[in-house]
């Protein structure tokens, strides 16, 4: 009788701590379950979708009737080998690497210099924060009304200084690239200021004045300290700027669309034209994938770079 009653008491002691790891354990998978289903929802199925719509030949008319012919890689190879493509990307790269070199740099002087720490610098911030937070649309719209030709913006500024200009900037070829990327650019800088002064923020400041003490001077101080202690931040910023400014399309296609003569026609634009003006969404969704395999690799790279950082190698 007592090696019994024992041995119950033992099960149901034991039993407890099992069935509580047991329910903690399921708990965690529900706190995270709208997390796994979202992505699913809207990342997953529609990378998985867009792949199995790029190996068809499908048009508007099968699309909705179905039977759309399996052509494999075709439509990578009919795009990538077409002209438009070499222009497509080439534009692309310099709406990229323009906006974000600009981006950068007005962005890492200005936290250098709300790192400073003067009277209202916080509210200065916000307000730097208004033009991050508007929606693209009303941003492409401003510049867009800014640029126009005898009532714009820009215009009538280079009259005040006795030049008359009655130039439309994003109908003209020669100056829409540069019109876009300088909107772009306004657009990023806030971003990469918050960026560069919230790692700026968690630079000790005992080594400045250590540095100081010892006779470095600024600019020292600056390469020697602010530079090797930002540069994951420095990377960080670098990497999600560019797979933004890669994908740009709503800025593009409120203020130009791709023109005029394809002057603007980076590789949103033409996914969005091959998609849904020429209804050939097999070959939509090939670029459209294509256009996703350039930020993949650069991440990639990055995050092989910072664990090999991590690990001193």
């Amino acid at each position: 009788m007592t090696s019994f009653t024992s041995t119950i008491g033992r099960s149901s002691l034991t039993g407890r701590p099992a069935g509580r790891r047991l329910f903690r354990r399921s708990t965690r998978y529900l706190f995270v379950a709208p997390a796994l289903l979202y992505l699913a929802l809207f990342m997953f199925y529609p990378l998985l979708y867009t792949f199995n719509l790029s190996v068809f030949d499908v048009n508007a008319g099968n699309f909705v009737q179905g039977g759309a012919p399996f052509v494999g890689l075709q439509n990578y190879i009919d795009f990538i080998s077409s002209p438009d493509f070499a222009s497509s990307l080439a534009i692309t790269l310099i709406f990229t690497v323009g906006s974000l070199l600009f981006q950068h740099a007005i962005g890492f002087a200005l936290a250098m210099f709300f790192n400073l720490g003067f009277p209202l610098s916080g509210l200065l911030r916000a307000i730097m924060m208004v033009v991050w937070v508007l929606p693209a649309v009303v941003s492409a719209s401003l510049w867009r009304w800014m640029y126009a030709g005898s009532y714009g913006v820009l215009n009538a500024l280079l009259g005040l200084v006795g030049i008359h200009s009655t130039q439309s900037w994003l109908a003209d070829p020669s100056t829409a690239l540069p019109a876009v990327i300088i909107a772009n650019i306004w657009v990023g800088i806030p971003f990469q200021m918050m960026m560069i002064y919230a790692g700026l923020q968690t630079i000790p400041t005992q080594l400045y004045e250590a540095a100081a003490i010892d006779g470095a001077s600024a600019w020292r101080r600056y390469w020697s300290i602010t530079v090797p202690m930002m540069r994951p931040v420095i990377l960080t910023a670098l990497l999600l700027g560019f797979v933004h400014t890669f994908k740009a399309f709503d800025i593009i296609y409120v203020m130009t669309s791709g023109g005029p003569a394809n002057a603007t026609n980076v590789l949103s634009i033409a996914v969005y034209k091959l998609s849904f003006e020429y209804f050939r969404l097999g070959d939509g969704a090939a670029a459209a994938n294509v256009l996703l395999v350039i930020p993949l690799v650069l991440s990639i790279i990055y995050l092989f770079y910072s664990r090999r950082e991590e690990r001193g190698l």
